[in-house]
């Protein structure tokens, strides 16, 4: 499961990005894009996450967001275009193999949303 080595870096790179802007933490939320097309899966992310956030005290509570958009299946053929989960070998309206993917490929840290410091 690559999600762990997936959750093992985006942890890096929270504690990284908190300790470049000077702050102390701790991380109450964190939005993660991971597109239907990724080759993420978007609950073993979660399921990593579970696992890994109560090792590292700067995230051990955060809420963790998965926004997953899907992709688009633009026919150069037709003009058709639909949104899909998975890649297609050809376009679903025409059944033609002149097709482009656009989008659905992300997999990026989004938001990192840090516990208010009281005055």
């Amino acid at each position: 499961m690559h999600e762990v080595a997936i959750v093992q870096t985006l942890i890096e790179q929270v504690e990284d990005e908190v300790t470049k802007a000077g702050c102390a933490g701790p991380v109450t939320r964190l939005e993660v894009v991971v597109g239907r097309l990724s080759g993420a899966n978007a609950d073993s992310i979660r399921f990593a996450f579970e696992l890994l956030a109560p090792d590292h005290a700067l995230i051990e509570k955060a809420e963790l967001v998965i926004d997953e958009p899907k992709a688009i299946c633009r026919c150069l053929a037709c003009q058709a275009e639909n949104e899909i989960d998975e890649l297609l070998p050809a376009c679903p309206d025409c059944g033609s193999t002149e097709i482009r993917f656009e989008g659905g490929q992300d997999l990026l840290l989004q938001t990192i949303e840090l516990e208010e410091e009281s005055s």
